[in-house]
């Protein structure tokens, strides 16, 4: 049984109107031994949105963390939207802070959001997913300063199909998965591509399993629950996605170190 959510969102990120304290009392109501905030940090989004208070952030989670110190962990993360370019403030910003964990994620490419119709209608289906892993990969190779990358395959959720065939992807994929193993990188299973009607968690089972192939060891599992009725959503089909990949454990981070816990 998974019982720590590692990505999940309160109202200190812009996509979310629910506070803090009621994220972490939905982890204990279902069971969760401990959840990790993960609240956005996205440098130069076009619209300037999901920008992070982080002080007042970690202020409202050390008073959460106490209150609930006896039924539930909570951990301080952020999700830092990746570009290539923004890697010295990435670095600043990762070194300024006390956290748990970060999940690199990424949301733009080229500047530019998959999720509004424009980035798939400039470049077409094909070529927008691929652009994007190519994106994933320039990020890498520019800064490693984070935990684990997560929703590999976010960008299929905003796809005209909504489905991909990932062997189409097959050479930059194992470009990905070696560049984060080598760098100690891990990747993250989440159950948000099920949400999105993808009917899978992300990343898509043949991801999973090569990582694993190519000796990837560090997997978290999140939510990427936006409120309460979120949290651990669908934590069943991510435990049979990892098995299904060869995966006994997942992993938890705390200050920024991997412990891993059997299922």
């Amino acid at each position: 049984m998974i019982t720590a959510d590692l990505h999940t969102h309160s109202s200190f990120s812009t996509d979310s109107t629910e506070p803090l304290i009621e994220m972490a009392k939905a982890a204990c109501a279902k069971g969760l031994r401990t959840i990790c905030l993960t609240e956005h940090l996205d440098y130069d989004y076009p619209s300037g949105e999901f920008q992070l208070d982080t002080a007042a952030y970690r202020g409202e989670l050390t008073r959460v963390k106490a209150e609930l110190s006896d039924n539930v962990e909570v951990l301080f993360g952020v999700e830092l939207g990746l570009m290539d370019y923004l890697a010295p403030r990435l670095n600043e910003f990762a070194a300024a802070w006390d956290l748990d964990f970060i999940i690199g994620s990424s949301h733009l490419v080229d500047g530019k959001d998959p999720y509004y119709p424009e980035y798939f209608e400039t470049l077409g289906s094909k070529n927008g997913i691929l652009r994007y892993f190519e994106s994933i990969l320039a990020n890498i190779r520019a800064f490693d300063n984070f935990d684990v990358y997560g929703h590999l395959d976010y960008v299929v959720r905003y796809s005209p199909e909504k489905k991909y065939e990932p062997l189409d992807y097959r050479e930059i994929i194992d470009e990905i998965l070696k560049a984060l193993i080598s760098r100690g990188k891990g990747i993250e299973v989440n159950t948000a591509g099920i949400a999105s009607g993808m009917g899978y968690p992300h990343p898509n089972a043949f991801i999973l399993r090569r990582y694993k192939e190519l000796g990837g060891e560090i997997v978290t599992v999140g939510s990427d629950a936006h409120d309460r009725t979120r949290v651990a959503a669908d934590f069943d089909r991510a435990q049979a996605a990892l098995e299904a990949a060869g995966f006994d454990c997942y992993t938890v981070f705390r200050n920024r170190r991997a412990e891993f816990v059997n299922f």
